[in-house]
């Protein structure tokens, strides 16, 4: 376990969000990103986590794909970085900086209306 302070954690969000090439930020639309120090454990009994999973990041709202025309006048999507469950696998600050800037990458994904098979198949393509 490795353990940031909330600045430097904060520092990797922003560092993660400006790795995303910028065709894909321009289209970002309604959708904030926030920290949260773990899940709720309403976040967890929703998504079925079972005890011993670790969840990095989450994706809540409606994907740019799903949106018709009468989308408008709604809050915005929220993508929430969980600091703890990351801090909890990481050896170093590198780690961490890593795990952040996937999971950054993988919550975008779900918010442009990839499923979660989709998001696993590029991304293993994205590494390769």
């Amino acid at each position: 376990m490795y353990e940031l302070s909330r600045e430097e954690f904060e520092k990797f969000v922003v560092e993660g969000v400006d790795s995303i090439p910028e065709k894909f930020l321009k289209k970002l639309d309604n959708v904030d990103i926030v920290i949260e120090p773990e899940p709720t454990p309403e976040q967890r009994e929703k998504l079925k986590i079972r005890s011993g999973w670790t969840l990095f990041g989450l994706y809540e709202g409606v994907p740019q794909a799903k949106r018709g025309a009468s989308y408008s006048s709604v809050l915005p999507d929220k993508i929430t970085i969980f600091q703890r469950p990351i801090e909890a696998v990481a050896q170093n600050s590198q780690d961490i900086k890593k795990i952040v800037a996937d999971t950054v990458w993988h919550e975008i994904a779900h918010h442009f209306g990839m499923d979660e098979g989709r998001v696993r198949a590029a991304e293993n393509k994205r590494r390769s």
